[in-house]
């Protein structure tokens, strides 16, 4: 019956049965079958993922830039701003009561950038 299992990280090959994590004694032992194993014996070098994260200031801040020309700080109503008039609005919402509670939406309008909160 040994050897019966693929070789999966975290899984006996004799019974299939998930596996204790390991100790900082070393040593795994299977609860089902009482098998031992060696946890060098448990990793598959050729399952082993690498990868690099490649960081790009320069696209980042152009994204800033481009955020910042639009003057959007999200999505855009209907509503009229109580400074200038203007008739569009964008909006974020935030749970920041009970949850059994509404939500609170803060708008910002799209010309003079007047800032309002409206619990909903």
């Amino acid at each position: 019956m040994s050897g019966i299992f693929q070789k999966v990280t975290g899984f006996c090959t004799n019974c299939g049965s998930i596996l204790p994590p390991l100790r900082d004694t070393g040593g795994i032992t299977c609860y089902a079958c009482s098998q031992q194993f060696n946890p060098n014996s448990l990793i598959d070098v050729n399952s082993i993922v690498q990868y690099t994260i490649h960081f790009n200031y320069r696209k980042a801040k152009q994204y800033q830039e481009e955020k910042d020309e639009n003057q959007e700080e999200g999505p855009v109503v209907e509503r009229k701003c109580p400074k200038c008039g203007n008739q569009r609005m964008s909006y974020a919402t935030l749970q920041l009561r009970s949850a059994d509670e509404g939500q609170t939406v803060f708008y910002t309008c799209t010309k003079c950038k007047f800032k309002e909160s409206e619990n909903s």
